[in-house]
C-alpha cells in the first residue's frame, strides 16, 4: 500500500462531499435494530441468536446496533481477508473464526457494507457448512453496483452510490472510519500522488 500521510487524509475529506448525515445514519441503525427486534421478539429463551460482527469495518455499526437490540443474544466476531487478485475472486482466508459453536444456531452476521458480495457470500456459506440453522445478513450499507451480487442482505440500513464511501466504519487507507456520517471521496483524489 502506498505511504499515506495525515495531511493527505485531511485533504481527501476536505474535497469529499457528505451524502448521509449523522442523523440519517442513526435512523438507518434504528431501522435495522427495530427489524431485528421484531424478528426475535417471539423467540423462546433457548433460541436466542449469535451475532457475529465482521472486523474491522463493522465495528462501528455493530457497536451502535447492539445497544438497540432488546432480546438475549451472544456476541462474537469474525475476521476474514481476501488475498490475491480481487478481480478474479482471490482467496478468502479466515483470520478469526467464531469461538462459539454455530451448529444449530441462528446467526446474525453484521457488516458495514455489501460491496461486490464475494466475501459475505463466502462467510454465509461457511457458517451454513459449520451447521448454522439460519444465517441472517445485516449490513449498514448496500452499494448500488447495477448488477446482481452473489448474496442479498436480509437487512439493509441504507443504499449508497457506486462511489468510494467513507465513514461509520468504512475507510480510505485506514482513515475516516470514525466519521459519524458518510462521505464520498472524489474519483480524482483516489489516484496516487506523484
Amino acid at each position: 500500500m502506498q505511504e499515506f500521510h495525515h495531511e493527505r487524509a485531511r485533504a481527501l475529506l476536505a474535497n469529499a462531499r457528505q451524502i448521509v448525515s449523522p442523523e440519517q445514519v442513526q435512523s438507518a441503525v434504528r431501522n435495522v435494530a427495530e427489524r431485528l427486534n421484531a424478528r426475535f421478539a417471539q423467540q423462546g429463551d433457548d433460541s436466542f441468536p449469535l451475532v457475529l460482527g465482521v472486523m474491522g469495518g463493522a465495528v462501528v455499526f455493530t457497536g451502535h446496533l447492539l445497544t438497540q437490540l432488546d432480546f438475549p443474544l451472544e456476541f462474537d466476531y469474525i475476521h476474514v481477508s481476501r488475498y490475491g487478485d480481487e478481480d478474479q475472486g482471490g482467496q478468502i482466508v479466515w483470520k478469526v473464526i467464531p469461538r462459539q459453536n454455530v451448529a444449530g444456531r441462528t446467526i446474525v452476521v453484521v457488516d458495514d457494507i455489501l460491496d461486490e458480495g464475494e466475501t459475505l457470500a463466502h462467510v454465509k456459506q461457511r457458517l451454513l457448512d459449520m451447521g448454522a440453522a439460519e444465517v441472517i445478513v445485516a449490513v449498514f450499507a448496500d452499494k448500488e453496483l447495477g448488477r446482481v451480487k452473489p448474496i442479498k442482505a436480509d437487512l439493509v440500513g441504507l443504499t449508497v452510490p457506486n462511489e468510494f464511501v467513507v465513514g461509520f466504519g468504512m475507510d480510505i487507507y485506514g482513515y475516516w472510519r470514525n466519521l459519524p456520517g458518510l462521505w464520498v471521496i472524489r474519483q480524482e483524489d483516489l489516484k496516487p500522488k506523484d
